[in-house]
């Protein structure tokens, strides 16, 4: 299956973070800004570009529509997601211990971001096999990131059960998927972090 082109532009949009000021960042941090405030489905271009304080003509010298902003926009959060997690695990701490500082670390990563959570869920999927083209990459990604997460010398130490891509996929959706009925049901989503810990050491402990 072939990546949607949409999302070669990821690299891009995580390489600019440092240029606060480049025009692709302030068009997706306009896009999400209009997110938090009217939901992705009634965000217009002018509302994007309103927030930017930028013009219709430079957006479309970035995108070339609402959608590929968007899809721009989630690629970034989710590759946000991943370096939070990376960074917050300690590979020299109990293998318990990196567990949960990765669950804490998911938490609060979703947290700081309700209104981007709220159209992973219900309004990625209206894109239909783009939708679906990102969500795969999302979950790929991180999939690989978890493998190298529990690759070290902690894990090896104590014997935890190898962990193979169909077990970290079923661990991720599995949190994503209790992330999503959380949101939906307008709860906390810091409720997530005990059952996600248990479900994590549960899958992984030794023996």
């Amino acid at each position: 299956m072939t990546t949607n082109p949409a999302l070669a532009d990821v690299a891009t949009a995580v390489s600019t973070e440092d240029e606060p000021t480049s025009f692709r960042q302030r068009l997706l941090e306009g896009l999400a800004t209009s997110i938090g405030e009217r939901g992705y489905r009634e965000t217009k271009i002018a509302d994007i570009v309103r927030h930017a304080r930028t013009s219709r003509r430079t957006f479309y010298a970035e995108f070339s529509g609402k959608d590929e902003c968007f899809v721009a926009l989630l690629a970034a959060a989710n590759e946000r997601l991943r370096l939070r997690i990376t960074e917050a695990v300690n590979p020299a701490a109990p293998w318990d211990t990196q567990v949960r500082q990765a669950v804490e670390a998911y938490v609060e990563s979703v947290a700081s971001e309700p209104a981007i959570t709220v159209s992973w869920i219900r309004e990625l999927p209206a894109l239909g096999t783009v939708g679906r083209q990102v969500q795969r990459d999302a979950m790929g990604s991180l999939t690989d990131m978890l493998l190298l997460l529990v690759d070290n010398d902690e894990f090896r130490r104590v014997g935890t059960r190898p962990v193979s891509r169909p077990i970290a996929l079923i661990l991720l959706g599995g949190l994503r998927e209790l992330t999503a009925t959380i949101v939906e049901d307008g709860g906390d989503i810091r409720d997530l972090t005990e059952v996600g810990v248990q479900a994590a050491a549960a899958l992984l402990a030794p023996g």
